[in-house]
């Protein structure tokens, strides 16, 4: 009989071990959030979505954050200006939509950064979401910055010839922003940098041959594959921030432990962020493939389009803002936490 029971007691222990943690319920107010984007829910959107889902578990339903799609709060240019009038608690932003706003933040669009590692990548847009200098500069809109959407590396689809050389894309009209924007230059082509929900038109209307996106996501979310005749997949020229801002206002009226609840949402919220890219890239790729044609260059050419493009646009944006800022600081804060990551910056 005592054998009986302690060989229950055992495994009762073992299965209880084995159990995973249950989060800690956090009691606080009612609380509701609204937070302003555009497009539709995709992949883009899932850390944000599962930051929502998650804080609505873990207090009861009592702190709501609700996602406004489609620019139904306020124009993807404009976030910013919505967060500093207190018209919403949050944005998702792009800095290249609005570079003058946030200038400080396109350093991470500088032209091919080693971000292509998710880990890195990670890793990096965490470290310089606390840097001071971009602090500052969302202060100046009443804004805190939170969350990186941790976009992958950018692409280009385009419409008509493929361009398989680096001289091909002389004349061509590009969607392209930030540091990007700036390498294509080099090669000739002519920049534009409409907001994402505009690009299917301008290319459906011929008014612009190609468009730089998070490859593959989101060229699939805004169906650009549906207008265009090629593809590039080993191009890379960068990638650039684009994530979640709070309004400073609304995170400081929080209490305490919410304020901690949204940072301990974030490390499960980037895994799913990774994830869906991953994912969605599965389904995307071979479908790339099957209608369009694909462009991809020789390490040699690869090596030119860095030579011609990659330290000299960094060097040029240091000078522009050095008024503004220690741009030279920042780069170097940032090639550091690149480093510490694990990469190297050629």
């Amino acid at each position: 009989m005592r054998k009986a029971r302690l060989s229950t007691l055992i495994a009762t222990a073992v299965s209880l071990v084995a159990l995973p943690a249950v989060a800690q319920q956090v009691e606080g107010p009612e609380v509701s959030w609204n937070i302003s984007t555009w497009g539709k829910e995709r992949e883009f959107t899932a850390g944000i979505e599962k930051i929502a889902d998650l804080v609505s578990e873990r207090t009861g339903g009592n702190f709501q954050i609700k996602i406004h799609y489609g620019e139904a709060l306020s124009g993807s240019r404009e976030n910013l200006d919505g967060l500093k009038l207190g018209a919403f608690e949050g944005a998702m932003f792009c800095s290249f939509y609005h570079p003058g706003k946030t200038p400080a933040w396109e350093v991470i669009s500088m032209p091919f950064l080693p971000l292509g590692d998710w880990e890195v990548n990670r890793k990096v847009r965490e470290a310089m979401l606390e840097h001071p200098i971009l602090v500052a500069d969302m202060e100046r809109w009443n804004a805190m910055p939170y969350f990186s959407a941790l976009l992958p590396q950018y692409e280009f689809l385009g419409r008509g010839e493929p361009p398989e050389t680096l001289e091909d894309w002389q004349g061509l009209r590009v969607r392209a922003g930030g540091g990007i924007g700036d390498a294509m230059e080099k090669l000739g082509a002519i920049l534009t940098t409409v907001p994402a929900p505009e690009v299917y038109t301008g290319l459906e209307r011929g008014t612009m041959d190609a468009a730089s996106f998070p490859y593959t996501y989101s060229h699939a979310a805004y169906q650009i594959p549906e207008v265009t005749d090629w593809f590039t997949s080993n191009m890379s020229p960068g990638t650039t921030e684009c994530g979640t801002v709070l309004s400073k206002t609304a995170y400081e009226e929080l209490p305490d432990q919410y304020q901690q609840l949204l940072e301990d949402v974030k490390d499960e919220a980037y895994e799913v962020q990774v994830q869906a890219y991953q994912d969605i890239d599965k389904v995307n790729l071979p479908e790339f493939r099957e209608r369009l044609t694909e462009v991809t260059y020789s390490d040699e050419v690869l090596q030119e389009f860095r030579a011609k493009a990659g330290q000299a646009v960094w060097e040029e944006w240091i000078e522009a803002n050095k008024d503004l800022f220690d741009s030279q600081q920042l780069f170097d804060d940032l090639v550091a936490e690149i480093e510490k990551a694990g990469a190297t910056v050629q």
